[in-house]
C-alpha cells in the first residue's frame, strides 16, 4: 500500500470517528433504550395474558407472539415505513424504528417472562394466598421480584441483540451509527474502512453491556432461591 493511500485512509478514519459517535449517541443508543423499555412493558402484559386461563386473553397473546416471531423484523419495519403510507399513515423514521423494534422485542421478551414465571414453584402462589394476599398481590410481591432476578441473563442478552438490530434503522434513512457509516462510505468510496470502524463501535458498546450484564447477574444471583 502506497504512502498516499495510507495517509488517505488515516485521514478518512480520523474524520469519521466523531460523526459515527454522534450517530450512535443521537440515534442508536436512544433507539435501543426507548424500544427496550417499551418492549418490557408490553412483554409483561403479553406474558401475563399468555398465562391466563381465560382464552380471550391467552389466544390473542399466543397469536401475537406467533406472528411476530415468525416474520423477519426487516419485513415488519418495511411494512410500517413503506406499507402504511398506502393507507394514509405516514410516520417519521425514528418512531417507525421504535415501533418496529418494540413490537418485535415484546414478543421475544414476553416468552422469556412467561417461561420464567412458569418456572417458579406453585408453592410460591399458595404461600402468598395463605398469608391473605390477593392474586395480584402475590404476583407483585412474590412472583415478579423472583422472576425479574431469574430473567436478567436472557433479557440482558436480548438487549444486546436489540442494540445490534437497531442498525436496521439505516435502511429507513435514519442517520444512526450504521447510517452515518453508509453516508461517509458513499462520499469517500471507502466502505471497508467505514464499516470496520462502525463494527468497532458496536463491539465496544456490546462489550460494555456484556460486562454490566455479568455484574447484574452476580449481584442479583446472590439473592436468588
Amino acid at each position: 500500500m502506497s504512502q498516499e493511500r495510507t495517509e488517505r485512509l488515516w485521514d478518512v478514519f480520523l474524520h469519521s470517528l466523531w460523526p459515527l459517535l454522534q450517530g450512535m449517541l443521537k440515534y442508536t443508543i436512544p433507539l435501543s433504550v426507548v424500544s427496550f423499555g417499551l418492549s418490557l412493558i408490553f412483554a409483561l402484559l403479553i406474558a401475563l395474558a399468555g398465562l391466563s386461563h381465560k382464552s380471550y386473553l391467552r389466544l390473542p397473546s399466543r397469536f401475537y407472539v406467533w406472528i411476530v416471531r415468525g416474520t423477519p423484523i426487516l419485513v415488519q419495519l418495511f411494512i410500517i415505513f413503506y406499507g402504511l403510507p398506502s393507507f394514509g399513515i405516514v410516520l417519521p423514521a425514528f418512531p417507525t424504528v421504535v415501533i418496529a423494534l418494540t413490537v418485535s422485542e415484546a414478543a421475544y421478551c414476553s416468552e422469556i417472562m412467561r417461561s420464567t414465571i412458569k418456572s417458579l414453584p406453585q408453592g410460591q402462589w399458595r404461600a402468598g394466598y395463605s398469608l391473605g394476599m390477593s392474586p395480584f398481590q402475590v404476583l407483585r410481591r412474590v412472583i415478579l421480584p423472583q422472576a425479574a432476578r431469574i430473567s436478567i441473563p436472557p433479557l440482558g442478552s436480548q438487549f444486546i441483540s436489540l442494540f445490534k438490530t437497531s442498525s436496521l434503522a439505516a435502511l429507513v434513512t435514519l442517520p444512526d451509527l450504521f447510517g452515518v457509516a453508509k453516508q461517509i462510505a458513499a462520499s469517500t468510496f471507502e466502505p471497508m474502512l467505514l464499516y470496520i470502524v462502525a463494527a468497532g463501535y458496536y463491539l465496544a458498546i456490546c462489550s460494555v453491556l456484556t460486562v454490566l450484564q455479568h455484574r447484574l447477574e452476580n449481584k442479583f444471583g446472590k439473592y436468588s432461591l
